[in-house]
């Protein structure tokens, strides 16, 4: 096994000491938390004689039989499966795989619930989206009702995309006496490359495609059972669970349908049982995820040029486990952190390819030789993060893990931290008089970084859409969609607008996008300053901005910033806009209340608060109930 490095970065240090220091107090009293519930028992002893008989109801005879003798595992298995999405389809026969193997261990596994799975590449650009964010807040509800029964030893959570596996992960979290196992599916084989659905979508932007030939490209290219190939939110969410130790190692990129991602499966369950104190080797989620687990998994994002959508849901999640993280941790990780990955839309190649190219055991290898990630976190296969340097093989039909490979096998999709694509990660925080947002550098060519064009004012996606196609963008052009935060409509993704940006760029013109609202994780070649805190709504500077303003973007500086004279900027009224048409239709009136209580951005977007961080505010009264 690969050795731990004997010294950690400077700035990684810093960076963890910082927020154990920040997050010291929440952080205790969310560990008091997860030790009373521990202590209180998991348990089905404790339930009476008919709260135990509703539970095991529906059980054949042995497991029965196993559930009344309470010295056995019981797992709860949370998720996400449905038919109709590529990533979750091949949930469904993961219940009985897992059942069959806890019984093998003499042990039992129950469903305990299922989630909400919602697409972003169906709801792209429609009403829907508004709703993909708050699911997320959703699945972390679901799972809390699904593991509520208290008849669990373990949970194992079964997902894959966007919000859903943050969603899982912040239910872990508010159950995290139990040891917890993420169970992922794989990405579907590899279809239409990249670089050709993105050139077709773009003569389709520009009339010069057929909606036929836009539609047999992206037929071709999301072919099949299993998660999306790019590097978007959906696969980010993969790598990170492996960078906390949440996953078995090698486990994150094996795809669906194979004797291999069956037989990790069977592993995933068999370690679950392992896992609990009936197995003998009790490992509770909260002892095992702390401030360095999550640097390891910011760390991973950045090196890897992952989706700007964790810089929400890390914080959203970090703040579930008693941790506040800051867009600022972001910023100084990205500062010492090497780009060492490029999978669309960073490059060409896909997650199948960097897979092949050395993978996830590789990439350990180089983090954990650099002093760049905690190689001493407990994880679900053991005490360190060594093993995560191997790759599972299957010898004589026994799982077993051997050493990854010593050297990238494909430069142009993995290199070593002593060759990296680029010094710096693939995020960095943008900050000015426009407020503080995100930026994902990593596809973006240097001479796009910086933009300094007159602005144009959109506050629907669709009427940038409308000006492109009329031809009133054909300029130099920061174009601002504003009110689209998690308070005004949810903050849906705008990626739809990416192929309309990307033929402007392709013509000569500066160009760059700057929202309140949300990228895919697949965001491009157009530099887009997104997630801008306070929102429009909430009054932030994006409501002063008017048509021609000029405005910089320096992605390199980390500034946005609105070239106004400061008295005429004072004293401008914030805009207001109508929102009704985006509050009603396809449900979203039944979220009313969760945008009354959205965060902002930077806080994560979510519903929830401030989880211990309010509870300990309250009790030095600094917030009352009734502000809360």
């Amino acid at each position: 096994m690969a050795q731990a490095s004997t010294s950690l970065n400077a700035t990684v240090q810093q960076v963890t000491e910082r927020i154990r220091e920040r997050s010291s107090e929440r952080r205790a009293l969310y560990e008091q938390r997860m030790e009373d519930q521990h202590r209180r028992g998991v348990h089905r002893a404790e339930l009476s004689c008919g709260n135990l008989a509703h539970g095991f109801a529906a059980c054949g005879s042995d497991d029965k039989n196993a559930l009344k003798l309470m010295n056995s595992a019981n797992l709860g298995i949370i998720s996400a499966y449905n038919d109709m999405l590529s990533a979750h389809q091949p949930l469904e026969t993961f219940p009985e795989t897992i059942k069959a193997a806890a019984r093998d261990m003499g042990s039992t596994a129950q469903f305990a619930g299922g989630v909400p799975a919602m697409c972003d590449g169906v709801t792209q650009g429609q009403p829907g989206m508004e709703l993909s964010l708050f699911s997320r807040d959703v699945i972390a509800m679901a799972s809390a009702v699904g593991l509520s029964h208290n008849m669990f030893d373990a949970a194992l959570y079964l997902g894959v995309c966007d919000k859903i596996v943050p969603g899982l992960f912040i239910a872990a979290a508010r159950f995290g006496h139990l040891p917890a196992m993420f169970v992922p599916a794989g990405p579907m084989p590899s279809g239409l490359p990249n670089k050709e659905k993105a050139r077709i979508r773009q003569l389709f932007a520009e009339g010069k495609a057929s909606r036929e030939d836009l539609l047999e490209a992206e037929s071709e290219s999301y072919h099949s059972p299993g998660t999306c190939t790019f590097y978007g939110t959906a696969n980010s969410n993969q790598l990170m669970m492996e960078m906390m130790g949440l996953h078995l190692p090698g486990t994150s990129f094996v795809n669906p349908g194979t004797e291999m991602r069956e037989a990790l499966t069977r592993f995933a369950t068999e370690q679950a049982v392992r896992n609990t104190e009936a197995g003998g080797d009790y490992r509770p989620f909260y002892r095992q995820i702390d401030e360095r687990a999550f640097v390891n998994a910011i760390v991973g994002l950045l090196a890897s040029g992952g989706s700007t959508n964790h810089t929400m849901h890390l914080v959203a999640m970090a703040a579930a486990s008693g941790i506040t993280l800051t867009w600022d941790d972001f910023t100084d990780l990205s500062a010492v952190t090497p780009s060492l990955m490029k999978v669309y839309p960073n490059g060409q190649a896909d997650i199948n390819h960097f897979q092949a190219a050395g993978g996830m055991s590789y990439l350990f290898r180089e983090l954990i030789g650099a002093g760049l990630i905690h190689s001493d976190i407990p994880t679900v296969f053991g005490t360190d993060m060594s093993a995560y340097t191997q790759e599972p093989f299957l010898e004589n039909g026994q799982l077993i893990w051997r050493e990854g490979p010593q050297q990238s096998l494909d430069k142009d999709v993995l290199r070593p931290v002593a060759d990296p694509f680029q010094a710096t990660g693939g995020l960095t925080v943008l900050d000015g008089n426009l407020g503080r947002g995100v930026i994902k550098v990593s596809a973006v060519e240097q001479e796009h970084r910086i933009v300094e064009a007159p602005a144009r004012i959109f506050e629907d996606q669709n009427d940038l859409k409308a000006a492109f196609e009329a031809g009133d963008l054909d300029r130099d052009v920061v174009a601002v969609v504003r009110f689209q935060g998690p308070k005004a409509n949810g903050m849906p993704e705008l990626h739809k607008l990416t192929p309309f940006l990307g033929v402007l760029q392709d013509r000569g013109y500066k160009v760059a996008l700057v929202t309140d609202g949300r990228m895919s994780g697949a965001s491009g070649k157009v530099p887009a300053a997104i997630h801008m805190s306070p929102e429009a709504l909430d009054g932030g500077p994006l409501s002063r901005l008017r048509d021609g303003d000029i405005v910089r973007l320096d992605a390199d500086a980390g500034t946005l910033d609105a070239h106004v004279d400061p008295t005429t900027w004072a004293g401008r009224e914030k805009h207001v806009a109508s929102l009704d048409h985006y509050h009603v239709g396809l449900g979203r009136e039944l979220f009313s209340g969760f945008r009354h209580l959205a965060m902002r951005g930077e806080e994560g977007a979510g519903v929830f608060g401030g989880f211990e961080a309010d509870d300990l505010a309250r009790q030095q009264g600094q917030i009352h109930d009734e502000d809360a």
